[in-house]
């Protein structure tokens, strides 16, 4: 159809919608059991927040096609998740586990860190929770307490020891 008998007002704008944690092409969603459940929470507030969406008819069609994008790319984590249990203790660094480590060298140095790596959905450094595909987590896979790892980190490489793994 022509432009010239198309009306400018009918013209929505596509809604933004914020993009999820990156996962690198070729690597599996891997979560735990927790981040399962988060995502599967996460589903239910948005179907909610949907189903109460108001106000005027374009307003609300704006808004549930912002939500309807956000459930669609959490569909894709959900239908892709590979939930993984904690490793059993076999000594080493290994998804899901909590690692306790002090900084060896670089501006924290001798300061101690507890850190549970986990998937890229429920990554937070408030709850000290790291990706497995962040380069800390990366660096630390396969090693055992007592080890000393570095970590590339601008000019110089950050070195740490660990110290528990639970």
């Amino acid at each position: 159809m022509s432009r010239g008998f198309v009306r400018e007002d009918d013209q929505e704008e596509a809604p933004f919608i914020p993009p999820r944690a990156p996962l690198p092409d070729g690597v599996a969603n891997y979560v735990t059991p927790r981040g399962l459940d988060q995502l599967v929470q996460e589903r239910a507030a948005l179907l909610e927040e949907r189903a109460a969406a108001g106000g005027s008819d374009e307003e609300r069609r704006r808004t549930q096609a912002e939500i309807d994008g956000r459930l669609a790319l959490l569909q894709e984590r959900i239908s892709t998740a590979r939930v993984v249990a904690t490793a059993a203790d076999d000594g080493e660094v290994r998804f899901g586990n909590t690692v306790t480590l002090t900084h060896l060298s670089g501006p924290m140095k001798d300061q101690q860190h507890r850190w549970t790596i986990v998937g890229v959905d429920e990554a937070s450094v408030k709850e000290h929770r790291i990706a497995f595909t962040a380069p800390l987590a990366r660096a630390l896979m396969g090693h055992r307490a007592g080890d000393v790892v570095e970590m590339p980190a601008g000019a110089a490489a950050q070195r740490f020891r660990i110290n528990e793994i639970a």
